[in-house]
């Protein structure tokens, strides 16, 4: 048992549980957006990752009911104040009385933000299941030059969460992967939250529900038990149930997880390795997956349980190690990361030194290096 670290302690006995109004996750759900989108209003704004501009705009407008009036706009790149400033510059020019975010991650923060600066109703489609971000209330924002900068808390979920298994099946299987990676990590904020009584996500924080530690537990279950077969169904392009089960758990119980429990350790190493232009061109759920051993060397996990989560990272394809990510494993960037960890993680600084986090990461480090030697 971890003995958790307290990143926030809530200061009420209220329990908080928040959601997106509706979650649907079908194959060819995406048919069904014109339905959605007049349920909310008649005057809509989409922002669409560019890779997939053109096809998604052709096809949307194709399905879209007459009376509906949708303009189009192609996502820049990076989720920055920036790029926020411009859809909203785009959106309110339409009057527009619902925005929709069709893509990634990024995509999809930048279009909450949007629409809680227009007061717009909010319809979230995700293009792959690699994060946890389109069912949450916030928005986490990045520099132009792709470091993580703040984060906008917003009161309300998604009016709409709409995913099409049959766009998902087909993303890249890299995205459904590090969607299990931010997945697994669920569970293991969650019990760090719970054991240290920290604040959730909702409002100004509030203590979890059972409801929320249930859901986590769930994650992590459905990632650790199904996760493997699911990666072989979306390298094959098939989706039974096996494949809905895993896009469930990496976009809606972790969701739910993580804002009605909070983050903790993982999602700071995550956040610290974004200063290091190295790790670039890894994705936000294989960070967090590594900043998960890192977590639990600081936490005091056992051996066995640390053994089993690298096992399963080295099948499913997650990295084990700094070098994994390109990252050379040496005092200096290990500084980096653990100063840029504790400066987004603030109140962690209370119970754990940049030297002792500088400790934990080597120690996690070098421990998964010896797995993979007797791995292969």
């Amino acid at each position: 048992m971890s003995k958790g670290i307290d990143i926030y302690r809530t200061q009420t006995s209220t329990r908080a549980f928040g959601s997106p109004s509706r979650y649907y996750q079908g194959k060819g759900e995406i048919d069904n957006i014109g339905k959605y989108i007049a349920d909310l209003g008649s005057n809509a704004s989409i922002i669409i990752d560019g890779y997939l501009f053109d096809e998604m705009k052709l096809k949307i407008q194709a399905i879209l009911p007459k009376e509906l009036e949708v303009g189009f706009f192609s996502f820049g790149g990076e989720c920055s104040d920036k790029e926020i400033d411009s859809f909203v510059k785009y959106a309110d020019e339409m009057n527009a009385e619902v925005i929709i975010g069709l893509g990634g991650g990024k995509t999809l923060d930048v279009a909450k933000a949007a629409s809680h600066k227009i007061n717009a109703k909010l319809i979230i489609c995700p293009s792959a299941a690699s994060t946890d971000a389109p069912t949450s209330a916030l928005s986490v924002v990045y520099t132009e030059e792709g470091v993580h900068s703040h984060c906008y808390y917003f009161k309300t979920n998604p009016d709409i969460v709409l995913v099409d298994s049959n766009i998902i099946k087909n993303a890249p299987v890299r995205l459904l992967v590090s969607g299990m990676g931010d997945a697994i990590a669920t569970y293991f904020e969650t019990m760090s939250n719970e054991h240290s009584d920290s604040a959730n996500y909702i409002g100004s924080g509030y203590r979890r529900t059972r409801l929320s530690l249930a859901v986590a537990e769930l994650c992590y279950n459905i990632i650790t038990e199904k996760g493997i077969h699911a990666k072989i169904e979306a390298e094959n392009h098939i989706c039974t149930d096996i494949l809905e089960d895993v896009i469930e758990a990496n976009i809606l119980l972790s969701g739910l997880g993580f804002e009605n429990a909070g983050c903790s350790i993982a999602h700071a190493i995550a956040s610290g390795l974004s200063v290091l232009r190295d790790g670039d061109g890894y994705l936000h759920g294989e960070k967090v997956a590594y900043g998960v051993l890192v977590q639990h060397v600081l936490e005091g996990y056992s051996e066995e349980k640390l053994i089993k989560l690298i096992e399963f990272y080295l099948e499913i394809g997650l990295p084990t190690t700094l070098s994994d990510m390109n990252i050379v494993a040496n005092l200096e960037n290990v500084e980096a990361i653990a100063k840029k960890s504790i400066v987004d993680f603030g109140p962690i600084s209370k119970f754990v030194t940049i030297d002792y986090l500088c400790a934990c990461i080597l120690s996690a480090d070098k421990f998964a290096e010896k797995m993979k030697d007797a791995y292969r």
